[in-house]
């Protein structure tokens, strides 16, 4: 189980990544906004998937 949970966190990293990943001035400048809005939703997804399995732990023990 731990290593699920880690996997969720490097998910939730690398959606950050894909915020800060500086596309200007290059052949990909053009899908910069996709990379933002998948971005996004990788951090939300895992996000909420990782607040959703602590509120699990904490209501059932």
């Amino acid at each position: 189980m731990d290593r699920f949970i880690l996997l969720m966190l490097a998910s939730i990293l690398s959606g950050f990544a894909l915020l800060r990943l500086p596309l200007s001035g290059t052949f990909l400048e053009g899908i910069s906004p996709v990379t933002d809005v998948i971005g996004i939703i990788t951090v939300l997804l895992f996000s909420l998937f990782l607040i959703y399995k602590g509120l699990r732990a904490l209501l059932t023990n």
